[in-house]
């Protein structure tokens, strides 16, 4: 244990020499010009395997580099997929949160749940509680360590199940989130180095996803209850004064809120399906088929829809909607909120155009492609190799969407070459981002969670938290990956027109 935690303070201090994301990405869009130009000057090349055409690396300091990066900076923005998909869905989904609606879902979950459950109820709740975003950990970390505590249990046991759950969330729930959308957008374009028809939709990994989310449940569950739970015995300090339930149960008007957004949200699915069941409905598409439709083509409106009447009518009802006014304010604050990744997609999308634009991202896929397959390696294997690098790199780099935007466009249109799909190869970086996630200490939650720890036990460290959420982390490595490289093994599709292979 001392060697891991020497380990993980190094980590520590070397992730706090990294720059912010934005500056990550700058200046990997500075190196791409350079190493463009040498490149190109160098003569380096590949033959594309799909229709034996030469690719060469064409140099951005030249006319036309400049035009891509002068003259279409604001395009390479505008065009960057995940920009748009986000904002569209976080419209809709800071509407739930805004009204309470999310906040009040999340108690409602647990407050009244039975001791023997609470371990997985908690546990599912913070999985799928990870679409609220920041708000998960704000409001389930303190809940969790009060119930475990009502039902005599540890406090400190109860916060670590929310931090490992809403953690591992991020990349496995039951619901479509913006991450989903995020991650889609940028696989989309990298893919599109291969295939420019590719498109990853925010349903890609859905079957995977959902299926995953109870997995995970049951896992973050026996590793609680097998390793954690006498060793969290005797862990706190005294309880204090104020650890009661009475703040986070629900009153009546919640209550009332509750049972509207279900009905309006019942009512959107029972039109939803209306919708798609006729042949000859103009929700179809042009062949007919459910998966052309542009409801399912365009799920991000459709679900930025479905959370703007659910929390429009939990308000209306629960009175956090007063006027008409108040919905489009709520949206205001949300792309307020968004305004740090607005920020970062700005660089991310300029050295993408970059990379992109100048070949270096097919003749890497390729000479990569050619290489693995001259070295014959098994495709478990692979795998495996792939999602231990993006492990590593997620516990310098905690930002799933900034790790994603640097090694997708390399590693998707690599593996498609290999005849991996996008959507497996996104699968795969789910795994690793989720299993890290919770226990490196660069991510900002990690301090959050050390505080809410220091409630209950003053002396509570680095130490302590790595100790207990450890185990999480390693199960989850391990075991969502044997459970990976099976679905692969039996060709289940992914999600709705994904399939594994």
């Amino acid at each position: 244990m001392g060697l891991l935690l020497g380990s993980l303070r190094g980590i520590e201090k070397a992730g706090n020499k990294l720059p912010h994301p934005f500056w990550i990405f700058a200046f990997l869009g500075g190196f791409v010009i350079l190493l463009s130009a040498v490149l190109s000057w160098a003569g380096a090349h590949a033959v594309s395997p799909i229709d034996d055409e030469r690719i060469d690396v064409q140099s951005l300091l030249s006319p036309e580099g400049f035009q891509v990066i002068f003259g279409e900076a604001v395009t390479n923005y505008v065009n960057f997929p995940p920009l748009g998909l986000v904002v569209v869905i976080m419209l809709g989904v800071v509407v739930a949160e805004q009204t309470g609606l999310i906040n009040a879902i999340l108690r409602g979950s647990i407050t009244r749940v039975p001791a023997k459950y609470m371990t997985f109820v908690v546990a599912l709740v913070g999985i799928c509680g990870s679409i609220a975003s920041d708000a998960a950990y704000v409001i389930l970390i303190p809940l969790a360590a009060v119930v475990f505590q009502a039902v005599g249990r540890s406090p400190t046991l109860g916060i670590v199940v929310a931090f490992a759950s809403v953690s591992a969330g991020w990349n496995a729930t039951f619901v479509v989130a913006p991450t989903d959308a995020l991650l889609g957008g940028i696989s989309t374009e990298a893919a599109r180095v291969i295939d420019p028809e590719a498109t990853v939709t925010p349903l890609a990994n859905y079957f995977f996803n959902a299926v995953s989310a109870v997995l995970l449940a049951v896992l973050i569950t026996l590793v609680t209850e097998l390793v954690l739970r006498k060793r969290t015995e005797g862990l706190d300090d005294a309880t204090t004064e104020d650890d009661t339930l009475g703040d986070f149960h629900l009153q009546p008007e919640e209550r009332k809120g509750l049972r509207a957004a279900g009905l309006t949200l019942l009512a959107m699915a029972v039109l939803f399906v209306a919708a798609l069941v006729p042949e000859n409905s103009w929700f179809r598409g042009a062949d007919g088929t459910v998966m052309e439709s542009p409801l399912v083509s365009g799920i991000a409106v459709v679900l930025a829809v479905a959370f703007l009447a659910v929390g429009t009518a939990y308000g209306l009802v629960a009175g956090t909607v007063r006027q008409a006014a108040d919905v489009p304010a709520f949206m205001a604050k949300g792309i307020k909120d968004l305004a740090p990744a607005l920020v970062l997609f700005f660089a991310a999308s300029q050295f993408l155009a970059y990379f992109q634009w100048s070949g270096m991202a097919e003749v890497l896929s390729v000479r990569g492609a050619e290489l693995l397959e001259a070295l014959d390696v098994p495709v478990a294997v692979l795998f495996i190799g792939f999602i231990l690098i993006a492990t590593l790199m997620n516990l310098f780099i905690t930002s799933g969407s900034a790790q994603w935007a640097l090694i997708a466009p390399v590693f998707v249109p690599m593996l498609m070459l290999l005849d991996v799909n996008p959507e497996t190869t996104q699968a795969m970086y789910r795994i690793a981002d989720a299993s890290t996630n919770i226990v490196t200490p660069m991510s900002p939650y990690f301090v959050l969670v050390l505080g809410f720890m220091q409630r209950y036990r003053k002396d509570s460290g680095i130490g302590t938290l790595v100790s207990l959420t450890l185990p999480f982390t390693v199960t989850i490595l391990i075991v969502w990956t044997l459970f990976f490289l099976g679905w692969y093994t039996l060709g289940l599709p992914l999600g709705p027109g994904a399939p594994v292979s």
